[in-house]
């Protein structure tokens, strides 16, 4: 019905190219359609594809995933290259590929960018987030989720220029230490969710100094930080009235005894009580569940 609307030619209306583009076509028809099918409108004429240039140069969102499972090198490149406008980039279905020399120059042009999802990127390196830190002073949000290229001078300097961040997700980032946890939650104390996990390399230290800057916390990630102890959980618990929800699974040195704390306000734990696991392992012995009398 879509394509019909855009084919069709009245003496009365005339058709759909006819309309204001930037005041009526590009924000309030082609934002409603999928960027792939619009991709497929430039083969329609010179009209359509100049019409979808000028919704490409200002598009406020990008990601990489409505294109499909993969998107090419040149793809890329000719989408974003007349775009100053992003406002959100996601670009976890081009990390077989993605370099700095793609990135950077996207990164360059875009200074209203608050949301950028990096996962899996590992072709990148650090000057990638030292651009972003540069040039995305109003950033909130971030994923660099198994980039294993961010170091402790590249976060740095994330620290120093994003102050405003709200979420960042650093999972396997293997090279984090203390150290540069720590640094980054003293200049960013808006921090409502962050992720440390799989990170053999942070403990309590940075735990209880992320508790202690970051009192709006509401989601943390220590997910096999196999280094966290029960005496910054209860840090956790005493600085941060907010939060909602902590991950500790494989943490093998927390213990009951710190999580009961938050379990009583009702944070979302990925840990079951004691008894709870119990039961589970018992019922998967057994092959069914036990009546027990919690009186005895």
């Amino acid at each position: 019905a879509l394509w019909c609307l855009m084919m069709s030619v009245t003496p009365t209306r005339g058709c759909l190219l006819d309309l204001p583009w930037e005041d009526i076509l590009v924000p309030h028809i082609l934002c409603h359609l999928p960027l792939q099918q619009l991709l497929s409108l430039q083969r329609v004429s010179k009209s359509f594809q100049s019409l979808i240039q000028l919704y490409l140069a200002n598009m406020r969102c990008f990601d990489s995933s409505q294109i499909g499972p993969a998107i090419p090198r040149a793809a890329f490149v000719n989408l974003l290259k007349d775009n100053e406008v992003l406002q959100q980039l996601a670009l976890q279905n081009c990390s077989d590929w993605l370099t700095d020399r793609e990135l950077l120059p996207v990164i360059g042009q875009n200074h209203h960018l608050h949301q950028i999802q990096l996962k899996g990127c590992a072709q990148l390196s650090r000057h990638a987030l030292v651009a972003i830190s540069l040039s995305c002073p109003n950033l909130r949000q971030l994923s660099l989720a198994h980039c294993e290229w961010v170091d402790s001078l590249s976060l740095r300097s994330l620290a120093d220029h994003c102050k405003v961040l709200e979420a960042v997700d650093l999972t396997a980032c293997r090279q984090l230490k203390d150290e540069a946890i720590c640094y980054l939650v003293q200049k960013c104390g808006r921090l409502k969710s962050l992720s440390l996990a799989v990170n053999a390399n942070v403990g309590d230290v940075a735990v209880e100094e992320t508790a202690k800057c970051c009192p709006e916390l509401e989601h943390l990630d220590l997910t096999g930080c196999l280094r966290v102890k029960n005496d910054s959980i209860r840090v956790l618990a005493e600085y941060c009235p907010k939060l909602r929800s902590l991950k500790v699974k494989h943490c093998h040195n927390v213990a009951e005894s710190s999580l009961s704390i938050l379990r009583s306000r009702g944070v979302e734990l990925d840990v079951e009580p004691p008894l709870q696991r119990a039961l589970v392992l018992l019922q998967d012995v057994v092959g069914f569940a036990p009546f027990i009398n919690l009186q005895i």
